[in-house]
């Protein structure tokens, strides 16, 4: 697959329906302005990223400024809206079995309904909330491992925030055999869920889903969108003066 480097990692040329149609097992990860600047200057972090099979793009601003290379991002992926329809694709494939770990206490059972009572099935069949602000006990971790392992889930969403769920996921995978597919995809579970609203589909294409985020959660997310993600624009131009 055809790739292009921004900063520091390779996104692969990739568009939405190629996705839909070829992901069935492997790790997928979807970097966007936050994680290219946390690949940027963390290399452990870096080094998990490689090893993820997939790498799309999830941000349509990563997506615009890669029309300053030679080889442009055909289409930006962002991680929710994939998901979403990656379970109305798999709707009649009882093979594709979910688990979610990751969101508060109760929001991935509110997910879980959703998505069940929309592709009529049991798809979602389990999902856990990890303990917040500490890591996991070996306990915890095992009693994760035998639960999904029972559930016959094939496919784990893992919904941690960055790095955190990419670490995990490449720390952690050799723990879940049964698991196929793993997808790093954040805030997805609570969009899902609907504790989170998507911005409207007018925003998105602005490439201003960034300012409706910030809108609902400004506390957490200031210091990501107005004093870090200014630094990717200058990593970006000294990447373009570099070719």
């Amino acid at each position: 697959m055809d790739s292009i480097k921004i900063l520091d990692i390779n996104i692969d040329c990739i568009t939405f329906n190629q996705l839909l149609e070829t992901l069935d097992m492997g790790v997928l990860f979807t970097p966007n302005v936050q994680t290219l600047l946390l690949a940027h200057d963390d290399h452990e972090f870096l080094d998990y990223y490689k090893e993820a099979d997939y790498r799309v793009c999830d941000s349509r601003v990563v997506k615009l400024c890669s029309r300053l290379l030679p080889k442009p991002i055909p289409e930006a992926i962002p991680g929710s809206s994939f998901f979403h329809e990656y379970c109305t694709y798999h709707a009649g494939d009882r093979n594709c079995s979910i688990y979610f770990i990751g969101a508060a206490e109760g929001v991935g059972n509110l997910a879980a309904n959703n998505i069940n009572n929309r592709v009529r099935r049991r798809m979602v069949v389990g999902s856990y909330s990890p303990p917040f602000g500490r890591s996991m006990t070996d306990i915890e971790m095992a009693n994760l491992a035998d639960e999904v392992a029972l559930s016959g889930a094939t496919v784990a969403v893992v919904g941690l925030g960055s790095p955190k769920q990419e670490k995990w996921i490449i720390e952690n995978r050799h723990r879940f055999p049964s698991i196929k597919l793993w997808m790093a995809l954040g805030a997805t579970i609570d969009f899902e869920a609907g504790t989170l609203k998507r911005a409207p589909a007018w925003i998105q294409k602005l490439c201003l889903e960034w300012l409706f985020r910030f809108f609902q959660e400004p506390r957490r997310l200031f210091s990501r969108y107005f004093i870090q993600g200014p630094r990717f624009f200058y990593y970006f131009f000294c990447q373009l003066l570099k070719q």
